[in-house]
């Protein structure tokens, strides 16, 4: 039988603390840099384990992120 090749897996680096609460500012929909961070280049929310923020701020980079869209400040989807 033929034995199967494993994949290395790639290390994600994650921060030691959250991005927000070492600023010591808030989220804000028209601060788009800072929520571009947040975003993959395909358009979607990294999740809390991968972006390494509290859940406080986390909650709010995804409100700011939806407001965001919706003004038209950021893309709802990447275009190809």
């Amino acid at each position: 039988m033929a034995e199967k090749r494993r994949i290395p897996k790639r290390k994600i680096t994650v921060p030691k603390e959250c991005y927000f609460c070492a600023q010591k500012k808030e989220p804000s929909y028209a601060e788009v840099a800072d929520l571009q961070k947040f975003v993959t280049d395909r358009g979607k929310i990294v999740v809390r384990t991968r972006s390494g923020l509290c859940a406080k701020h986390q909650r709010r980079v995804t409100v700011a992120i939806k407001h965001a869209r919706h003004l038209a400040l950021m893309p709802f989807v990447a275009r190809d």
